[in-house]
């Protein structure tokens, strides 16, 4: 895990090695003062020697200017090697994300990903600093401090190393406790986020099933579940802090009576207890500082984990080796497909799918809900791998099996328009230039025509400069449609792959952009899924889908009297009532 995290820290090696050398300075000139007190008082002030006095008060000031100096550079190079390195951490963990595979995804919800690229990132980054700045100084003044104690006195010095090892007992035992009381802590944060995060992405549908007061509870449920974890962790570690007190005034006094004990026995002079019980508050504050790094540190193991979880985890789908570079055409192969979402299921999503396509073909999908028309054409662009051995069956794009080509390259040649529409913030025409960052007005404006999106944004003040909101909320859902099938049209792509993307449509408009289709792109391979059959009648081929295989294959007007599953749909609708799903009767 410590490795893995602090690989991290790359450029800010250099401000995280002057830290803690800032530090020690700071140290070696706290450590100094002391000594030179005793020398004022017992060589100066009762001896009478002004002079030395005046010279050694001179020292002490140096000794302190110096030591504030050094305390300045160290809380700067913290600062900047803790930043730093959060900021690297935050970028690789991102990185790492976008290189997932939907599988992998699917092991990390969005709203523990969020925690961990923000609170768990702070909770590193603040134990960093204090490793770096008070992690280097509370040991060196500890160790310092007793052999200078040791130096003066080494029967006094005695009761300091008691006290040392009855508190670094304390400390290890409750290190593992609380650790795992705050990796139930980070547990709980996820919980919170997605409350927050599901209630903030479907406030509309909160507020028109007037659900405010049961997502209210939802939250208060998930705070306090976080706030008894971290009570629960607070009061472990709050008891070390009146044992450090108790143990720190019990320092003091044992050291005052046996101070004066040797005072009076001519074995210790008045300075020398003045800077024994000096060192005696550098040594508690010392272990008072290494107490709260031992609560930062438990809480960042917590984190640490979690981080290393998100760097380590190896993306399910990567490049091969020496990947294709080229797509020669959008000919598409299903050779005896199998797919299951996760390894060792019983069953599969997908079973003996052989099905194959022509470049330039229309091929209409259509099937029930669970009839795996999304989890099929996934796999074209690589969302997702079979789950075939190789040799045993694949998906072939252009004759080529899709595990066998670069990753990019393969998905700039297959355009999808998912089930979700998603629109970013932004304007129109920053939102149609995810197909393509390079695409000239004109190019942008012809896609928008073929998807029938111009109607629209031709109407509106700002035309193609007019904002998005987050999500495309202040467009309707056949505009965010027709926007996503514009933005897929943009990357001029062999295969275009449409998936349930006009259900919001009208029919007429539906007709229109299938005709465009039709006319303007006839080497792109087009898949369309859809539950209108209106919507892929027209297809070279349409293929009907029920619970993982492929039922039937053909025209419209094949599946018409070789399919009764087709034909029952089609008369359903064509009756003006039912769907796919829920076949209605023909009315009168």
């Amino acid at each position: 895990m410590l490795k893995t995290i602090l690989a991290e820290v790359k450029q800010y090696k250099k401000a995280a090695f002057l830290t803690p050398t800032f530090m020690l300075l700071e140290v070696a000139m706290e450590m100094i003062i002391p000594l030179m007190m005793a020398s004022i008082i017992d060589d100066g002030v009762m001896a009478g020697n002004m002079g030395h006095i005046i010279k050694i008060g001179i020292f002490m000031v140096l000794s302190a200017v110096i030591g504030l100096f050094a305390g300045f550079m160290g809380g700067k190079y913290g600062a900047l090697a803790s930043t730093g390195f959060a900021r690297n951490l935050r970028s690789a963990m991102f990185k790492r994300i976008q290189t997932f595979s939907f599988s992998n995804i699917d092991k990390f919800s969005s709203a523990s990903l969020i925690t961990r690229l923000t609170t768990d990132v702070m909770n590193i980054q603040n134990a960093f600093q204090m490793v770096l700045r008070i992690g280097m100084r509370a040991p060196a003044s500890l160790i310092v401090a007793l052999i200078m104690s040791i130096y003066i006195s080494p029967e006094l010095a005695k009761t300091y190393v008691y006290a040392v090892i009855f508190l670094s007992a304390v400390i290890l035992i409750l290190l593992p406790l609380t650790k795992r009381v705050f990796e139930q802590v980070f547990k709980r944060y996820d919980e919170l986020n997605e409350s927050v995060q599901e209630n903030v992405t479907a406030i509309r549908v909160v507020k028109a099933y007037v659900r405010e007061a049961y997502e209210k509870e939802k939250f208060t449920n998930a705070a306090n579940n976080i706030y008894k974890m971290f009570v629960k962790a607070e009061l472990m570690v709050s008891i070390a802090m009146p044992l450090m007190m108790a143990t720190i005034y019990t320092c003091i006094l044992v050291i005052s009576w046996k101070g004066a004990h040797l005072i009076v026995g001519n074995n210790l002079t008045t300075g020398e207890l003045m800077s024994m019980l000096t060192y005696c508050m550098n040594i508690m504050i010392s272990l008072m500082m290494l107490a709260m790094i031992f609560i930062m540190l438990t809480m960042s193991l917590a984190s640490g984990q979690r981080i290393t979880e998100v760097l380590t985890e190896e993306p399910s789908i990567k490049n091969p080796e020496n990947p294709v570079m080229e797509v020669k055409d959008g000919s598409i192969d299903f050779n005896h497909v199998n797919f299951a979402y996760h390894e060792g299921a019983k069953e599969y999503v997908l079973s003996d799918i052989d099905l194959h396509i022509k470049a330039g073909e229309t091929i209409g999908i259509i099937g029930g809900t669970g009839s795996a028309k999304t989890s099929l054409v996934n796999l074209i662009s690589r969302l997702y791998d079979v789950s075939n051995n190789k040799g045993e069956g694949g998906v072939l794009v252009g004759g080529v099996d899709v595990r066998d080509y670069d990753i990019k390259t393969l998905r700039d040649e297959v355009s999808v328009v998912l089930q979700k529409n998603v629109l970013f913030s932004g304007t129109i025409s920053e939102n149609l230039r995810w197909g393509d960052a390079n695409a000239s007005d004109e190019e942008v404006r012809h896609a928008a025509a073929l998807a029938c999106a111009d109607e629209f944004i031709e109407k509106m003040p700002d035309k193609y400069e007019t904002k998005i909101e987050q999500g495309g909320t202040n467009v309707s859902g056949g505009q965010r449609q027709r926007l996503c099938i514009a933005r897929a049209l943009l990357k001029k792509p062999k295969v275009l792959i449409l998936d349930d993307s006009t259900s919001a449509v009208d029919t007429a408009t539906d007709a229109k952009i299938r005709k465009a289709f039709r006319e303007e792109i006839p080497g792109t391979t087009k898949l369309i899924i859809a539950q209108r059959i209106s919507s892929v009648k027209d297809s070279d081929r349409i293929v009907v889908m029920d619970d993982g295989k492929i039922v039937a294959v053909g025209t419209h007007e094949e599946l018409l009297n070789t399919s009764e599953i087709y034909k029952d749909v089609f008369e359903s609708q064509t009756g003006g009532v039912g769907d796919f799903d829920e076949p209605g009767k023909e009315e009168n």
